[in-house]
């Protein structure tokens, strides 16, 4: 006769990225394992694939965590953590006001959302009859980013992955269609103005972003600190 299995509890959230309702349980030990003995080799490849398979398992597979943007993964990351193990985490932060002292802080993470921005929008009008449509990083292209060397090339990188659409009046060009040796000339013809609106679209995508306030043990001074993405809260 084989042993019962415990039935976890669901909840429900809204994807930041489209609004759609997700369910999901919370981690049991088998994905807790998972996580830790990733979270000890810390090898990022490793973790990544710990992540991605504990919100596929989570979600009874209703989710690909390799093609929804990051900062959807990581808001649904943080709260199958805040329903598994518990709201609250540890954290050590700096004191803004003399970058030096650090101080270990609790974070409630059922208090902390994906940040968005008035305004921002994926569609990109370059000129007249030419726009493109973006598409959001998945923690695919975020973790391969890392990898790509310098700064100047990783947000190169980063666009090319990231245009979905090229239209031209009533010409549609599908990033499936586009060679790398195409991107990297249409993006090397942009003129400055038009290569800042593209990086407006990263720099005002949604993020996950928690404001705290922090007193200063030195100084008596209170300041606040932001923490922006999933690795603030687990590091």
């Amino acid at each position: 006769m084989s042993l019962p299995r415990m039935n976890a509890v669901t909840h429900k959230l809204k994807l930041p990225s489209t609004g759609e309702e997700v369910k999901y349980r919370p981690f049991v030990v088998k994905e807790q394992k998972i996580l830790m003995i990733a979270n000890e080799s810390e090898d990022e490849d490793q973790i990544q694939q710990a992540i991605g398979d504990a919100i596929t398992a989570c979600t009874f597979e209703k989710v690909d965590p390799w093609v929804i943007p990051s900062f959807d993964v990581e808001y649904l990351f943080i709260n199958m953590r805040a329903k598994s193990v518990g709201n609250t985490v540890d954290v050590v932060v700096t004191c803004p006001d003399d970058n030096e002292t650090t101080v270990p802080v609790k974070v409630d993470l059922s208090k902390v959302n994906v940040e968005m921005h008035v305004g921002h929008t994926n569609e990109i009008s370059l000129t007249d009859d030419i726009k493109l449509i973006m598409r959001y990083p998945n923690i695919k292209d975020v973790a391969a980013s890392s990898k790509e060397g310098s700064d100047t090339e990783i947000m190169f990188e980063m666009i090319k992955k990231c245009i979905h659409q090229v239209i031209q009046g009533d010409e549609i060009y599908q990033d499936v269609d586009m060679a790398s040796e195409d991107l990297d000339g249409f993006i090397e013809s942009l003129t400055n103005d038009q290569f800042d609106k593209i990086s407006d679209f990263f720099n005002t995508m949604p993020k996950i972003s928690h404001a705290i306030k922090v007193k200063n043990p030195k100084t008596g001074k209170t300041g606040e600190v932001i923490l922006e993405g999933m690795n603030s809260f687990f590091v």
